[in-house]
């Protein structure tokens, strides 16, 4: 097999906790590593995707029956399923990708190594865990994908590699596949990040190193590969080395984090315009955090959240709360037993709660972790408003829109921007309705018999 350079691995435990800051509350804790052929050692990206089952979806590059990696389901009060172990040969080895929901109901994803070249794969996999690899990488259209792929509001799924400088690419869902751009250094290196589709339609994303000054960009790329730098990061105020992507706030403004740079070297968190224009929001220190791997999640009130890989009090990272204009909390503290090393950009349920995982840390210790080792997955309640998500967030009038939410019933409704939907309920925590003739671009709300659930986002209607 082939050599695959890859951050050291640990064990998974899930913790599920509230923040210290805010009534401070131990709920329930599972440590990757408690069980032989766990899940170990969650890295960046490591997307944690919600089902449509309301259970939650990832991956680990380690751990699983042959240590290579794997597919894990999780529900939202710990009970943990390994779904799928890979075995290294053609159907990959160790996905750092986690995972994307597709509107088919299966999830998508990307190995590092592995595949029919062992250069890395794309594959889709059902809730049930049947894998099917879609695209194994030669090298002349990428190698080694570290982030999972996203899908376009055309159908299509987009991603990058991250060897030899990477690429973009787009891939339909029945595996046909087409290069968007390759990076040449100078127009930037190494993403290791996911994409972001923006309300314009053009996708976003970080390489983590080259570009004019060597330390990284942000870029812009339309479905069909025009492609342009936005930013190149100097390692001085607005930062260097940006691991994770982009999320877009409501003023059509993009947010992210650098893993290094800023006033004290330990990374920082920038807004960025459209047009590239950049703004230092929060630059880290140490005791309040440092060096975020992670992106950040926008919360239903507003504010971002996000993990820093060391610094805290006891230097094994941090979970933090930060406004749109810079205003800035620590969460909480890991302190190793709970979690150390947070690479993973956290994710919020729509029943309020954020999750996540740490590459470090936890009590799990079977073979071949040790404790301390192996990681944990966590839960946090930042006492943040249940939602519904909605895939996708743009369509026409007469396209179905699928909500993932919890409470649902027969007599459940759905009203885009005030004008009542065609709905049909799937089960308690999945149900689809087709945009209403006369749909204007606005949030989606869902009444239950327990209450009215709001969209997270504004559903954008296009002719």
């Amino acid at each position: 097999m082939k050599d695959v350079r890859i951050c050291g691995f640990l064990t998974l435990a899930m913790l599920v906790f509230a923040t210290t800051a805010v009534r401070a509350q131990s709920l329930s804790v599972y440590n990757f590593g408690s069980n032989s052929g766990d899940p170990a050692n969650p890295s960046f990206s490591g997307i944690v995707a919600q089902g449509r089952d309301g259970r939650l979806y990832s991956t680990t590059p380690s751990g699983g029956a042959s240590g290579a990696g794997t597919i894990f389901r999780i529900t939202p009060t710990g009970a943990l399923t390994v779904l799928y172990s890979f075995t290294g040969e053609t159907d990959g080895a160790y996905p750092s990708s986690g995972l994307t929901l597709g509107t088919d109901g299966t999830f998508y994803g990307t190995t590092l190594g592995g595949g029919v070249n062992y250069d890395g794969t794309i594959f889709k996999v059902t809730s049930g865990g049947s894998l099917t690899v879609l695209h194994s990488f030669n090298c002349t259209d990428g190698c080694e994908p570290v982030a999972a792929v996203i899908q376009g509001a055309d159908g299509n799924l987009y991603g990058t590699t991250f060897a030899a400088d990477g690429t973009v690419f787009k891939i339909s869902p029945t595996g046909v596949f087409t290069t968007l751009h390759s990076f040449q250094y100078f127009d930037g290196a190494g993403p290791n990040a996911p994409l972001i589709q923006g309300t314009d339609g053009s996708f976003y994303g970080t390489t983590d190193s080259g570009g004019m000054y060597g330390y990284g960009t942000v870029f812009k790329i339309t479905s069909g590969g025009s492609f342009n730098v936005l930013h190149n990061f100097t390692c001085g105020d607005d930062g260097c080395v940006p691991v994770d992507g982009l999320v877009q706030w409501t003023d059509g403004s993009f947010y992210g984090t650098t893993q290094e740079g800023g006033t004290n070297g330990d990374g920082l968190v920038f807004k960025m315009t459209p047009a590239g224009t950049l703004t230092t929001l929060y630059t880290f220190s140490g005791p309040d955090g440092a060096a975020p791997f992670g992106g950040l999640a926008l919360g239903t009130d507003g504010n971002f959240y996000g993990t820093t890989s060391s610094g805290g009090t006891l230097n094994d990272g941090t979970i933090f709360r930060m406004g749109p204009s810079g205003s800035y909390s620590v969460l909480y503290n890991f302190d190793g037993t709970t979690g150390s090393t947070p690479y993973v950009t956290p994710t919020q349920h729509t029943n309020g709660i954020i999750y996540g995982d740490t590459l470090q840390g936890g009590t799990g210790n079977v073979s071949p972790c040790t404790t301390g080792s192996c990681g944990v997955f966590y839960g946090l309640n930042a006492h943040l408003r249940a939602y519904v998500s909605m895939l996708p967030n743009v369509g026409k009038v007469g396209s179905t829109v699928e909500f993932l939410g919890q409470n649902f019933t027969p007599t459940t409704t759905v009203s885009f921007n005030g004008l009542v939907a065609t709905s049909s309920v799937k089960s308690s925590t999945f149900l689809t309705a087709t945009v209403p003739s006369g749909a204007t671009t606005g949030f989606v709300t869902v009444t239950t018999s327990k209450g009215t659930l709001k969209s997270n986002k504004k559903f954008r209607v296009i002719p």
